[in-house]
């Protein structure tokens, strides 16, 4: 060591790391929307790519908004979280391809009413071609805002508008070609995704695995409205949930399906659930579909609404279960449009089954049903509660992203010790606000041989115990003769 003649100072490490906050429901949504609506001028490219949103506004200049949310999913999921739940942020994820999904309209020929033709809904504003056929059968084309103009209506039909003093006044009719975007091709195949063996380009599903590497956000909740009715869909949901990049969890809302194609009859739910494997405990199952105001919503996307507006008012800490709390809706119905009134009775039955349903039966519409698609045929609490499965997969997150700044460290006591010493405070923290009932890291001598320490092996045991829901509240009445003493009592 250099001689040293003077004062000096130095600097070592914080001994206690400060936890990294994690969105503990960031909800992650694949679907199909109505690019050809968006606001934004480059949104045709929007196609499996995730997009962080954080308001109304802004889904829809990426997305657009459309009222067919049969065919535009993703419509559904943004009306529902920022219009009725008002909870931000969301990834949401379009598999519509504009390129792909369409359809080719050529030389048809519209009638002209009251200036106007009508060209339908979907049609893309960029593809139109519009033209006369002269002697010789040749195509002369119109010029776009010299002879017509192009605007989509608040019906979401596009209408060629003809233009005074253009060469299309006066005409009857006039020859059109466009392209028309094409929902209806869309399978489960394109939910589900993949990666492109020539570009090496994630879609679907698979780009799950992209949402923390772009926005340095945990995945929290996977949906898929509509699709996740199918149990090809919903396994490969499931399956997502496990290690996403390696390290994270998180859970899926699916919903069971109601009506012509689906289940119609309650007691029919649970066979179907089991028959088609929803059955993880990563997985939360509902039935069956709810209307607000002629709107019908999948239960899962507003579970998912309901669920990160408790989180916010619990700060940001999913330890609280969304069952006994609102939905926003005005009835249950199936997938033919009647409506499906649960009792008490019957509403118990499903959530026994490990369905999450809807019930009016004091204060309103609201979420029924504490327990995962894996109840009952697994009992572990940290497993079949919404709440405790919640909290277990946000915990696990928080800790690896706490201490992702330590690995490669020199393997010392100190580095133990500030390992040790940092969660046990954010588990007391954690108690002190009741999201947990207690917990504690340790460092045992039985989990660490000499030949994993060798190895650059370090292995800590944590225990916490979050609260399970008080799902069953009992009262026990009796008739006390003893209290009969007090009509003698009143006559002395």
């Amino acid at each position: 060591m250099a001689f040293r003649h003077g004062v000096y100072t130095r600097e070592i490490p914080t001994a206690l790391v400060a936890p990294v906050q994690t969105e503990a429901g960031l909800p992650v949504v694949v679907g199909t929307a109505p690019l050809h609506l968006a606001g934004d001028a480059d949104a045709l490219k929007n196609v499996n790519e995730p997009k962080l949103i954080y308001s109304y506004s802004e889904a829809v200049s990426y997305f657009g908004m459309s009222d067919d949310w049969s065919n535009y999913t993703l419509c559904e999921f943004i009306y529902s979280q920022f219009a009725l739940f008002g909870v931000a942020p969301c990834v949401l994820i379009n598999v519509l391809d504009p390129s792909r999904h369409n359809v080719k309209i050529n030389e048809k020929e519209f009638g002209i009413t009251d200036g106007s033709v009508n060209l339908g809904s979907n049609a893309l504003k960029s593809t139109v071609e519009a033209f006369y056929l002269n002697d010789d059968d040749e195509k002369i084309a119109y010029e776009l805002e010299k002879d017509y103009t192009l605007t989509y209506g608040e019906d979401e039909i596009l209408w060629l508008d003809v233009v005074d003093d253009g060469a299309l006044v006066g005409k009857t009719s006039v020859f059109v070609s466009y392209t028309r975007l094409a929902p209806e091709l869309i399978t489960a195949d394109d939910i589900i995704g993949g990666v492109d063996a020539s570009t090496g380009r994630s879609k679907g599903l698979e780009l799950i695995n992209s949402v923390f590497p772009k926005f340095r956000l945990t995945p929290g909740i996977i949906a898929a409205p509509k699709w996740s009715e199918r149990p090809g869909v919903a396994a490969v949901m499931a399956a997502k949930c496990v290690d996403i990049n390696g390290v994270f969890q998180a859970i899926s809302v699916v919903d069971i399906p109601s009506g012509d194609n689906g289940v119609k009859i309650y007691t029919d739910v649970p066979e179907w659930k089991n028959q088609n494997n929803y059955v993880d405990k990563n997985q939360v199952a509902c039935w069956p579909l709810i209307e607000l105001d002629g709107k019908i919503f999948h239960i899962s996307t507003q579970l998912i609404g309901l669920m990160n507006s408790i989180d916010a008012a619990n700060g940001d800490i999913p330890f609280n279960s969304p069952s006994n709390h609102n939905l926003q809706m005005n009835a249950c119905v199936n997938g033919l449009g009647y409506e499906i009134n649960l009792g008490l009775d019957q509403a118990n039955y499903l959530n026994g089954q490990g369905i999450v349903t809807a019930l009016n039966f004091q204060g309103g519409w609201r979420a029924w049903g504490n327990r995962t698609a894996i109840y009952p045929a697994n009992t572990d609490p940290k497993d079949n509660f919404i709440p405790i499965r919640r909290m277990f997969n946000w915990i696990r997150n928080e800790f690896t992203l706490t201490f992702w700044q330590k690995v490669d460290a020199p393997m010392t006591v100190r580095l133990i010790r500030t390992i040790v010493n940092s969660f046990n405070i954010r588990l007391n923290g954690l108690q002190a606000i009741e999201a947990i009932l207690g917990g504690e890291i340790v460092f045992n001598s039985s989990e660490n041989p000499s030949t994993a320490l060798m190895d650059g092996k370090l292995t800590f045991h944590i225990r916490f115990t979050p609260p399970s829901p008080a799902e069953q509240i009992e009262g026990v009445f009796e008739y006390e003769p003893e209290y009969l003493n007090a009509l003698f009592t009143a006559i002395k």
